[in-house]
């Protein structure tokens, strides 16, 4: 059986579990359904509210989507230059400065009371934060890994991020009842800001010269991987640049979909169930649990079987579930419910553990930060689906269209991921027609 002939450093462990924790931070995204399940009351919309929310203003779920699809347009565009701060400045800089701001959003939305507040420090300034921030934890650890692991290890890291949705799920809505919407956002914004900081110190890339761990015989993940390390201007003139990004768009838009209405398709299924429509913030901690399994699990089965038998896999199986999700709802069988819901969760926490293992297998990890920033570019245009739904629901009263667009969508991520190959360099090109003759 074929071992490692070497073993990473301490520090490569220290930096992926503390680029896990910042994740835990910023991934205060997936407990949006909590705040606009708050803020949503279409017969009451423009109203403001009271008691403890007065100053706060009822909100359609198309407005209640806005914040939501801002934010993860601006979170892509800032992975862009959050990823060349990560490559140029160092991981450290840019995890702090990116906590900071996205804590800095939560105190300003929670102080302005406003949907104008709301899409200013949750949508820009939580947009800001999220992108700079999350350019950090990902490029950092994988560049201490050969590529026999790298799915594990990007699984690991943005696991934290899809696991946020644990906690803040179930804090979030008793920040809510206890404070508030204004003291859930000064809560999570503050505590944020202090994790964040402390875990940001720990990023640490490798020193000049540093070479990986490899596996001795290799593997499928090895033998689909590049030698050279690859510039961002010559990454944008390959076709699979541009397949990756619409692949990407592909497994976010159902994922996004499902996220940003978990919380209102538990309420729906479960009218008749006092229980669990008063606690619906269960289907979306359950997401969260789901959407970190599959990123660890997905990383660790595409370094298995490659990574894009395991795209396919996912998404195959995650459009059966959305094609089923109009039953599922109509009848108000939770049990389905949480299967269907937790399909699309670890398809869509999969796809973000095997999108930076793509960039590092097709483009290598030196310039994995900017690389991967300009493929994450997708997943923010996956954003349209979460607005289309609740468009979709303001028109027809369900989400039961939005789930078969999405459905279709991923059979076309399918049939795209078969025809996507690793490009070739032309350096490796030249190197590989050398050994040839």
């Amino acid at each position: 059986m074929s071992q490692p002939n070497q073993t990473v450093p301490t520090q490569a462990w220290i930096t992926v579990f503390a680029g896990t924790a910042i994740n835990l931070c910023l991934g205060i995204l997936y407990a949006w359904s909590i705040w606009s399940s708050a803020l949503i009351n279409v017969d009451k919309a423009g109203q403001e509210m009271t008691g403890m929310n007065a100053g706060w203003v009822y909100l359609t779920n198309a407005q209640a989507a806005t914040p939501f699809s801002l934010c993860v347009i601006i979170f892509a565009f800032l992975m862009i230059p959050g990823g060349r701060i990560q490559d140029k400045i160092s991981p450290r800089f840019g995890a702090t400065l990116g906590g900071l701001t996205l804590a800095a959003g939560c105190l300003l939305a929670g102080y302005m009371k406003s949907y104008t507040g709301i899409m200013i420090g949750f949508g820009v300034l939580g947009g800001i934060g999220m992108g700079i921030g999350y350019a950090a934890p990902t490029p950092a650890a994988l560049k201490w890994f050969g590529p026999h692991k790298r799915g594990l290890i990007a699984g690991i890291v943005v696991g934290g991020y899809g696991g946020a949705a644990l906690y803040i799920g179930f804090l979030g809505q008793y920040l809510i009842k206890q404070y508030g919407i204004t003291g859930s956002f000064y809560g999570l914004g503050t505590l944020f800001a202090l994790v964040v900081v402390i875990a940001g110190q720990m990023l640490k890339t490798p020193p000049a010269g540093y070479k990986p761990p490899v596996l001795s015989g290799g593997n499928l993940a090895t033998a689909n991987s590049t030698i050279t390390n690859w510039e961002p201007g010559d990454v944008v003139k390959t076709w699979q640049f541009y397949a990756l990004v619409f692949m990407f768009i592909i497994t976010t838009q159902s994922g996004l979909l499902i996220i940003a209405n978990a919380n209102g398709m538990m309420m729906t299924a479960a009218k008749n169930m006092p229980f669990f429509a008063a606690n619906a913030w269960l289907l979306v901690s359950y997401g969260g649990f789901v959407n970190a399994a599959g990123r660890v699990g997905t990383g660790f089965y595409s370094d298995k079987i490659g990574r894009l038998n395991a795209y396919c896999l996912n998404c195959s199986v995650s459009a059966l579930c959305l094609f089923s999700l109009p039953y599922v709802m109509g009848s108000g069988n939770l049990l389905l419910l949480f299967l269907a819901v937790g399909v699309a969760y670890w398809q869509y926490g999969g796809g973000l553990s095997l999108m930076p293992s793509f960039a590092a297998d097709f483009y290598g990890p030196k310039n994995l930060g900017m690389n991967y920033g300009l493929i994450f570019f997708g997943w923010g245009l996956g954003f349209f689906m979460a607005r289309l739904g609740g468009t979709i629901k303001d028109l027809t009263g369900s989400l039961n269209y939005a789930f078969y667009i999405s459905g279709a969508l991923l059979v076309v991520g399918v049939i795209l991921a078969k025809m996507t190959t690793r490009p070739m360099h032309l350096d490796e090109a030249q190197g590989s027609n050398k050994v040839t003759a």
